[in-house]
C-alpha cells in the first residue's frame, strides 16, 4: 500500500526544538504491503526517512505477493518519521519491513519501544501473526489497526477470534493514507499505554493512601 496520502501533507521543514529531551519510540509493524510506509509518511511532521527499493524478479521467489501483486517497491530496513508532542516530548516512528526475509530486524527495532501498532489487511490476516507473536514475546504493548483495502468486511469479533486478541487490546479501523486517521491510531495507542500504566501494580502502590 504505497500511494499518496489523502490529506494535505504535513510541514516537512519543521526543526527539532532544542528543548526536546524526551524521545518516545513507537514501531508500526505488520505483514507485507499492509501500509506501514504509507502510515509513517501520512503522519510524520518531517520528510520521512525510508529504505524503499524497487522490487525485482529475483524477489518473486522468496516474497509472497498474494494480494499485493501491484506492489512495485518495498522497505528493506525501516521507515522513520517524527511527531513533536510538545516542547519536550518527541514521538519517533519506526516502520518495520514486512517480508519474512527481513524479520530478523524486528527484534532490534522492538528494543526500547514504548508501544506498537500492528497494521492488518483483513484479506490476509495470517500475515499479522508473526508481528503479534514477537510483540507478545517482548512484552511490548500494542494496538491493532485494520487498514481499509476495500476487501470483505469482518466483524470485530471475527477479527479478534482470527488473531486470538485479548479483549483488552484495542482494535480499530483506519486508513493509512489519511493523516487524521493515522493520528487517531497513535492516540488510541497512547491511551492504551496510559491505561496499562495506571493499572500496573507499581502505579497502584504509588497512588495508594
Amino acid at each position: 500500500m504505497d500511494y499518496a496520502t489523502s490529506d494535505h501533507s504535513p510541514p516537512f521543514r519543521r526543526p527539532l526544538s532544542s528543548t526536546a529531551d524526551n524521545g518516545l519510540k513507537i514501531v508500526i509493524t505488520g505483514g507485507f504491503g499492509v501500509g506501514k510506509t504509507t502510515m509513517v509518511r501520512s503522519v510524520s511532521e518531517i520528510r520521512p526517512l525510508n529504505t524503499e527499493e524497487t522490487m525485482t524478479q529475483a524477489g518473486e521467489a522468496v516474497d509472497d505477493l498474494a494480494g499485493v501483486q501491484a506492489k512495485t517497491s518495498t522497505t528493506v530496513a525501516f521507515d522513520f518519521g517524527r511527531i513533536s508532542l510538545d516542547r519536550r516530548n518527541v514521538l519517533y516512528l519506526f516502520g518495520a519491513p514486512g517480508q519474512q526475509r527481513f524479520w530478523f530486524l524486528w527484534d532490534r527495532l522492538f528494543s526500547g519501544t514504548l508501544g506498537a501498532v500492528v497494521l492488518v489487511d483483513t484479506r490476509r490476516l495470517d500475515d499479522s501473526w508473526y508481528a503479534i507473536d514477537r510483540l507478545e514475546h517482548h512484552g511490548t504493548p500494542f494496538v491493532v489497526a485494520r487498514n481499509d483495502f476495500g476487501g470483505p468486511r469482518h466483524t470485530e469479533e471475527q477479527v479478534r477470534d482470527a488473531l486470538s486478541l485479548a479483549d483488552g487490546i484495542p482494535l480499530i479501523e483506519c486508513d493509512a493514507r489519511s493523516r487524521q486517521s493515522s493520528k487517531d491510531v497513535l492516540i488510541t495507542l497512547v491511551r492504551h499505554l496510559h491505561t496499562l500504566s495506571a493499572a500496573s501494580p507499581r502505579a497502584r502502590e504509588t497512588t495508594a493512601p
